[in-house]
C-alpha cells in the first residue's frame, strides 16, 4: 500500500468491511452485513442503502463549452436535457467498445455532474482540447436507497412529498437536521434511478457529510425494513434486473489500464472462465452487444460513432437471462464430494467469489456451436434459481431456447450446464422502469 494513497471512508467502517484499491485512494468496501438472503431480498419486500459506490466516480464538467464536450464522448444526445434531467450516458473507445457508463446529471446550462469512471479517467487527455470547460473529480459520496419502501424512508427523512420526482430526475432537497447527529439540516442531490427494474433513489453530496447522512437513512429506515446492502450481493440486483454492469458483467479497456497486473502478463488478475483468459475482447461489450444500442444517436460526432453505427446496421449478439438448470447445478456441487478433480465452486449469492467478477466468462453453446457468453452469475434467494446474463447471437436469443453453458476454468476440469433463454429483465417481466408511485 503506497503512502501517497489515502483512506477514503464513503460509509461508517462496520463489521464486514473489507478494502479495495481504487482511484485516487483506498476505497473500503463492506463486504456483508446482515446475511446475503436478507440482502438479497431487500429491493423486493422493503428497501436497502448501499455505499459501495462512493468515492472517485463523480465528475464536475462546467463550462460554455460543457455540452458540447460530453456530447464528443457519448453516443447519447444532449438534445432533450433540460436541467433536473439525468441520462445514462455510454462512452466508448473507436472500435466501439464500452469505456464506461453511468449516470450524467444536469445542474445548470453549463454544468453538468456524471456518476461514472470518467471523463478524465476514460477520454484521453486531448479530449478536452479546444472546448472551453473545467472537469473536476468531486470527492463525493453515492448512496442508494432502493426497494418499495425507499420513497417512506425519504419522504421521512426530508419531510417532503417525493412522488412528483420522476424517473432518470433530480433535485436539490435536505435531510432534516432532527435526524442527524449535527441537529442540522444537510443539502443532498436527490436522484430517483432504477434502470434495474426497482423504485430506487440516490443520494450524493460531499464525502465529508457521507457518515452522518448513511447513519440517518440507516436509522430512519428502520422502522420500513431497510437492509444495509453490501458488496457482496449488489450484482444480484443487476442479473435480476437485466441492466449489464461495468465490472460485474463486463470489463473494459479503462478498467484494464487503470488495473494492470503486477507483471503485466494479465491484464485482470482475477480473470476466469472457460473462456481463454488472454481473450479480452470476449470480457468487453459494445452498447449494441448488451442492448444499448437504443442509446446511440446519429445527431453529433463521438468517439467511436463509426464502429457503432456500423453495428448497428448489422447486429449479431443481444444480452438475454440465461436460467441454469437446477440439476446440473447440484452435479458441480456433488463434485466437490467425490474423488479427483471437483469443478469450481458455483457460491451463492455470486459466482465467482472474487472481485472484478466481469472478467469471468463462460462459454455458452447452442448446437454445439460457440454462440457468445455467460457473465455475472448470481443465485437468486427470491426466485429460487441460478441466473446470468449471456451476450449471444441474435438468432439464438428466443425466449425458450435450450443453451449450454460450459462452468469452470479454461485448461482444466469443465462441464456443460443446461440452460434456458428467459425474458430480461428478469425481475419485473421485461419492463422497463417502475411506474410512478401513487
Amino acid at each position: 500500500m503506497s503512502a501517497e494513497l489515502k483512506l477514503r471512508l464513503p460509509h461508517p467502517v462496520y463489521p464486514g468491511t473489507t478494502y479495495e484499491d481504487g482511484v485516487p485512494g483506498i476505497m473500503l468496501k463492506s463486504w456483508e452485513f446482515n446475511g446475503w438472503q436478507p440482502e438479497s431480498l431487500s429491493w423486493k419486500n422493503s428497501c436497502y442503502i448501499h455505499g459501495g459506490l462512493s468515492g472517485g466516480s463523480a465528475i464536475s464538467t462546467k463550462g460554455p463549452d460543457a455540452k458540447k464536450y460530453l456530447e464528443s464522448l457519448c453516443i447519447n444526445s444532449f438534445e432533450n436535457f433540460p436541467v433536473g434531467k439525468m441520462i445514462h450516458a455510454v462512452m466508448c473507445n473507436e472500435d466501439g467498445i464500452i469505456q464506461t457508463h453511468g449516470i450524467i446529471e444536469r445542474h445548470a446550462e453549463d454544468h453538468f455532474i456524471s456518476f461514472v469512471g470518467g471523463p478524465p479517467i476514460c477520454a484521453p487527455p486531448e479530449a478536452a482540447s479546444g472546448f472551453d470547460v473545467k472537469v473536476e473529480v468531486l470527492d463525493w459520496y453515492l448512496f442508494q436507497v432502493a426497494g418499495p419502501t425507499s420513497l417512506a424512508v425519504l419522504e421521512k427523512l426530508t419531510g417532503e412529498n417525493l412522488r412528483d420526482l420522476k424517473f432518470l430526475y433530480h433535485k436539490k432537497s435536505k435531510i432534516l437536521g432532527k435526524y442527524l447527529s449535527s441537529g442540522k439540516d444537510i443539502t443532498v442531490d436527490l436522484a430517483r434511478i432504477g434502470m434495474a427494474r426497482n423504485l430506487a433513489y440516490e443520494l450524493h453530496g460531499p464525502m465529508e457529510e457521507s457518515a452522518e447522512i448513511y447513519d440517518a437513512v440507516y436509522k430512519v429506515g428502520q422502522e420500513f425494513g431497510i437492509e444495509r446492502l453490501g458488496w457482496h450481493t449488489y450484482f444480484v440486483n443487476h442479473t435480476e434486473g437485466g441492466f449489464p454492469q461495468n465490472s460485474g458483467h463486463f470489463v473494459t479497456p479503462a478498467m484494464i489500464s487503470m488495473f494492470p497486473s503486477a507483471d503485466g502478463s494479465n491484464p485482470l488478475e482475477s480473470t476466469s472462465g472457460s473462456v481463454d483468459p488472454t481473450d479480452m475482447r470476449a470480457r468487453f461489450r459494445t452498447p449494441v452487444e448488451v442492448a444499448w444500442g437504443n442509446l446511440a444517436k446519429a445527431d453529433h460526432d463521438y468517439i467511436g460513432r463509426a464502429a457503432v453505427e456500423a453495428e448497428l446496421a448489422n447486429p449479431k449478439r443481444t444480452t438475454i437471462t440465461l436460467r441454469w438448470n437446477p440439476e446440473d447445478v447440484m452435479d458441480v456441487w456433488s463434485s466437490l464430494l467425490k474423488p479427483g478433480e471437483s469443478l469450481p465452486l458455483l457460491s451463492m449469492p455470486v459466482a465467482p467469489y472474487r472481485k472484478n467478477r466481469g472478467g469471468h466468462q463462460d462459454h455458452v453453446l447452442y448446437n454445439g456451436h460457440e454462440i457468445g457468453y455467460s457473465s455475472g452469475i448470481v443465485y437468486s434467494y427470491h426466485f429460487r434459481e441460478f441466473l446470468s446474463l449471456g451476450c449471444i447471437d441474435i438468432d439464438a436469443a428466443e425466449i425458450g431456447t435450450e443453451v449450454k453453458i460450459r462452468w469452470g476454468d479454461y485448461g482444466g476440469k469443465t462441464m456443460d450446464i443446461r440452460a434456458t433463454v428467459a425474458v430480461m429483465p428478469y425481475l419485473s417481466d421485461g419492463k422497463f422502469g417502475q411506474p410512478d408511485p401513487k
